[in-house]
């Protein structure tokens, strides 16, 4: 099990087996699937009467996703998300709390956890895509980044000495060339996956500027367990403060997993993903915690007033709106950064499906 422990996970879900808990996430699961058939019929099918009206359409549509998608967090057992406008000043020269108001090409940055937070935006702010990352299948060895890390404590004694074998050698950063714009089922289907070289993508830039509802944007590239970020890959290739649109960060939290309630956070694809772990979450008789931050806008990297120095951490020069969004991700939930990226995720699952294939 040490081959396993540059990719350990605390959290770890607990699955209750009792005939009441089966019967509860039957239950659920089978209400999820009727609200699923109501969000295809509404979205993809209702409101394609009100598309020679874009303004209609635009409006019919967001109220059918907002009606289906907190219809489906209510299923899985979340009945409320805890939203707090937070800051990053302290004290009595703090700002007045700021709301949120993203418009039709605005970027909405989030570190990735669940599928969660996936119909959380969508019932928020209607988001219109949530994008995947593309990457190369064969990096170019001058845009690689290679990087290091021993995982484990480094006592030097005892269970820790361990860490002399497991050491891993150097990971190579892939480079993100592009993105996929896909649908909300499409986006909660892929949690847990990571980016390949396969499809049609386009950049950014090009979604960006033809949304007709903000973007967002998971520059992990693939779910962790929220205890820490991930390495937030290259995404964006954009200075700060941004011009031309605005960039809006937020953090999402979940509680431990307990006895009565199963981990949110989904980080293993499965067959028909993420099918299984819905139904573990389904089966929690205690009510699922969420906790999101968002920062207010005129901390945000597109605010004219943006101090890029106070922020940028140097170690990203190639991206510094990545470096800052994961800098002020980091700060606002309390959450550590870590070396570690995608790349060591695909590592992970290879190495974790080649031993269930034993």
């Amino acid at each position: 099990m040490e081959k396993y422990s540059a990719y350990r996970d605390p959290g770890t879900g607990v699955q209750l087996a009792s005939p009441f808990t089966w019967l509860v996430g039957t239950f659920r699961t089978a209400l999820l699937f009727v609200i699923l058939a109501l969000h295809l019929l509404l979205v993809d099918g209702v409101s394609l009467i009100f598309i020679p009206i874009p303004v209609l359409h635009r409006f019919i549509t967001r109220i059918f996703t907002f009606l289906t998608a907190r219809l489906a967090l209510f299923s899985l057992g979340i009945l409320w998300v805890s939203v707090d406008n937070v800051t990053r000043k302290r004290g009595r020269g703090a700002k007045d709390i700021e709301t949120w108001h993203p418009r039709a090409g605005d970027i909405i940055v989030s570190n990735w956890v669940s599928y969660v937070e996936i119909l959380w935006l969508a019932f928020r702010y209607a988001c219109e895509s949530t994008m995947h990352c593309k990457s190369v299948p064969t990096p170019d060895a001058s845009t690689q980044e290679a990087i290091t890390h021993t995982p484990g404590r480094r006592t030097g004694t005892g269970s820790a000495n361990v860490t002399a074998t497991t050491a891993r050698v150097a990971t190579t950063r892939v480079p993100i060339v592009g993105f996929r714009q896909v649908s909300l089922l499409s986006a909660i289907c892929s949690v847990g996956t990571t980016p390949d070289a396969s499809g049609r993508w386009q950049s950014l830039e090009e979604i960006r500027s033809n949304a007709r509802r903000p973007v967002v944007v998971f520059p992990e590239c693939t779910t962790s367990n929220g205890r820490a970020l991930l390495h937030f890959a290259n995404v964006f290739k954009q200075k700060v403060p941004v011009r031309g649109y605005n960039v809006f960060v937020m953090c999402v939290r979940y509680d431990p997993p307990t006895g009565f309630a199963a981990t949110l956070a989904h980080t293993i694809p499965t067959p028909l993903n993420p099918l299984a772990h819905i139904f573990t979450v389904a089966a929690s008789l205690a009510p699922q915690a969420v906790s999101i931050r968002l920062l207010a806008p005129s901390e945000s990297p597109s605010s004219q007033l943006f101090l890029a120095s106070e922020v940028l951490t140097g170690s990203n020069d190639q991206d510094p709106l990545a470096d800052a969004c994961a800098s002020l991700i980091s700060q606002i939930g309390k959450m550590k950064r870590t070396g570690m990226g995608w790349e060591d995720k695909v590592s992970f699952l290879d190495l974790f499906h080649s031993k269930k294939k034993r």
